[in-house]
């Protein structure tokens, strides 16, 4: 029982950490040593995907896109309307209608637009 203890403790203290970094000035994410730790392989590495679309709504101070776009088989989505994270300078030029190609990347269930153009 001691081993699964310390695995336990160990995985704790690691969370702790993290749910901390912000707090330590010069501590980053990846300064943290976590081999080891077992992680889903979904959880290392953001999914890429492309898509096209129309723009439905641009929200220039939340810096989101809505797209209705189709189907996205590498990411095993339907065809559904959804709003995407963008940059300033992403949005710069689209409008509303516009049809779309993008790229973007999914991670934590977030989308995050790579690439877009009318």
């Amino acid at each position: 029982m001691k081993p699964i203890r310390i695995v336990v403790a160990g995985a704790l203290a690691a969370l702790s950490l993290a749910a901390h970094a912000q707090e330590m000035p010069g501590m980053k994410m990846d300064d943290m040593n976590m081999n080891g730790m077992p992680m889903k392989q979904e959880t290392q590495q953001a999914q890429q995907a492309t898509a096209e679309g129309r723009i439905k709504a641009i929200d220039t101070a939340k810096h989101k896109v809505t797209i209705a776009h189709g189907a996205v088989p590498s990411v095993q989505w339907p065809p559904m309307t959804m709003a995407f994270a963008a940059t300033a300078e992403q949005l710069a030029g689209l409008a509303v209608g516009d049809q779309v190609t993008f790229a973007f990347r999914l991670e934590g269930g977030a989308a995050t637009i790579l690439s877009i153009k009318k």
